[in-house]
């Protein structure tokens, strides 16, 4: 039902209600004001006859002549409450009359000097209004009219005022109609106005001016198309800014929605993916590999997935997944395969060239030697030969470190398991540095329980605390303390080397398990580090599933710790 319709049913139902109750209301209370009024009138008429009834006058001849005069029935009652003249009756019928010293009017009249009541006369047989006074000596004077006519009366009032009433509606209508029109007219053109902006016309505005609420409402409605107008055209720039950056990223971008649609996906993508579906199109058409699946679920269900490696279709691709606040999830692809080519190009050009430098080092190395014993005591030509010996020593070093190095990256070497007692392999491998250091009064802690058991390859713990044990000895000054510690912890095993050197800074903390990477390059030569001792341990303790942290306080000394899992 249209507003125009409600205003006018509302107008009509609010009118006849006040008719109706106005007709009422008026209906009763013209009863009683006329009924007031009569009483009065007949208790007037009523005083003037008991006046006018003297012991001399003839009671019966004072009613009929008071009923010629006043046109209402009069009955005039002695004390006793006989009848005695009445305008009505005559002769016998006069005596027959029943005593009416008991009736309410009669009563009341003697009691408080004048009484009404309203009820069908026994002996007429209509109903009348009764009002009488006192007349002195007991008597009753009464006089007494017809309530048809006051009947007629209020009939007459309510069916005027029904009339008026009805005029009243239609002219109510009449203005109801010229109002709802007036009112629904701006309101349907803001229903059409919004209604086009729904649906992206954002050019349409209301055209309406007016006072008041509608007014006001349609400058709202302009303003508010004004502003969407505005953010769309900005929002649609934005958008079409990220489309072009995402098209030109070389990396891949996949956008899921909650319901596991893809609703994105950019040039880089599609050719990762292999992938030539219009978008938006299921999940499931992605290539099934699991992990990019459960990357995919796992974004989906609100974690982050990053660093994450998979091979599809002949491409070694970095996967990192992230869920997104509104529900769903972005997917963003890498490709590694022309990085993983060149470190496999690299490292097996180290490998290869670490095997031909071994041969002519070694040579170099032994007529070094041959060299430096026989020029013993000649001079400078002993200490060129020396010379030559140590830094073959230091090359041979650098080319075990990268052999190592290479075997271990090049997923040809896999750790074999078997229990070490920490606490005496630790012991064993401090025997060699106790005489090296003594020199510089270097001294060594220890603090392992006996009963701790790693769970580890023999070779690959050996190799890992030799090159912690290097690093804390070249870089701790005299009379530092270097301390070999291990503790259970996290369901595994934590070996750490911590010593009192100069310690790192925060900025050199993060890269110095990064092959050839030095904190001071110029100390690092002169102490005879390879660069390369961090970068084998942080290998070997990963090839165990374990991780490797450093922290250091400069000016305090240096903590490089190794975390192993427990055996199951």
């Amino acid at each position: 039902m249209r507003l125009s319709q409600r205003l006018l049913l509302g107008a009509l139902l609010v009118v006849s209600v006040l008719v109706v109750v106005a007709v009422a209301l008026s209906g009763l209370r013209l009863r009683e004001q006329l009924r007031q009024l009569t009483v009065e009138q007949l208790a007037r008429e009523a005083r003037v006859l008991a006046r006018q009834w003297t012991p001399a006058t003839d009671p019966d001849a004072l009613a009929n002549a008071a009923k010629a005069d006043l046109g209402h029935r009069v009955t005039l009652i002695d004390s006793a409450g006989r009848v005695l003249g009445d305008s009505e009756f005559d002769g016998a019928a006069l005596l027959a009359l029943e005593n009416h010293g008991a009736r309410p009017e009669v009563v009341q009249a003697r009691a408080e000097g004048i009484g009404f009541a309203e009820r069908i006369s026994p002996s007429e047989g209509l109903e009348e209004l009764y009002v009488a006074v006192p007349a002195g000596g007991g008597r009753i004077a009464r006089v007494s009219i017809g309530t048809g006519q006051l009947h007629v009366i209020v009939r007459r009032a309510r069916r005027d005022l029904l009339v008026s009433g009805l005029f009243a509606l239609l002219i109510a209508l009449a203005l109801a109609a010229v109002f709802s029109r007036q009112v629904t007219a701006p309101i349907t053109e803001l229903r059409d106005v919004t209604t086009a902006i729904a649906g992206g016309d954002l050019a349409r505005r209301p055209s309406l001016s007016a006072p008041g609420e509608v007014g006001e409402l349609a400058s709202a409605v302009r303003r508010m198309a004004e502003q969407l107008e505005t953010r769309l055209v900005a929002l649609q720039t934005e958008d079409d800014l990220l489309g072009a950056l995402v098209e030109s990223l070389s990396e891949g971008v996949v956008a899921v929605d909650a319901q596991r649609r893809i609703i994105r996906i950019n040039r880089s993508g599609r050719e990762l993916l292999r992938v030539d579906e219009p978008v938006p199109f299921p999940a499931t058409l992605l290539p099934r590999d699991r992990v990019l699946q459960d990357a995919l679920s796992d974004a989906l269900e609100g974690r982050i997935v990053e660093n994450s490696e998979t091979q599809i279709d002949g491409h070694t691709l970095a996967l990192t997944a992230r869920p997104l606040g509104v529900g769903g999830a972005v997917l963003a692809l890498f490709d590694l395969t022309g990085m993983r080519r060149l470190q496999t190009v690299r490292r097996d050009f180290v490998a290869n060239v670490s095997h031909e430098l071994k041969t002519p080092l070694t040579a170099i190395r032994g007529y070094a030697e041959t060299l430096a014993s026989e020029l013993s005591g000649t001079g400078q030509h002993a200490q060129f030969a020396e010379t030559i010996r140590g830094n073959a020593d230091r090359m041979q070093r650098l080319v075990d470190d990268l052999l190592d190095l290479s075997r271990i990256e090049s997923g040809g070497w896999a750790p074999v398991a078997a229990r070490i007692a920490l606490a005496a392999a630790v012991a064993e491998a401090l025997v060699p540095y106790r005489e090296q250091t003594s020199a510089r009064r270097l001294r060594f802690a220890v603090d392992i329980a006996d009963a701790i058991m790693l769970h580890a390859d023999p070779m690959a713990f050996r190799q890992l605390l030799v090159n912690l044990l290097d690093n804390a000895v070249r870089y701790t000054p005299g009379d530092g303390v270097i301390t070999v510690f291990a503790r259970e912890e996290n369901g595994g095993i934590t070996l750490g080397v911590s010593d009192t050197g100069s310690g790192i800074a925060p900025e050199h903390l993060a890269r110095i398990f990064e092959r050839f990477y030095r904190v001071d390059p110029a100390r690092s030569r002169s102490a005879g580090g390879t660069g390369l001792g961090l970068a084998i341990v942080k290998h070997l303790v990963e090839a165990h599933d374990g991780k490797v942290t450093a922290h250091s306080t400069v000016g305090r000394g240096t903590t490089v710790a190794a975390w192993f899992p427990g055996s199951s």
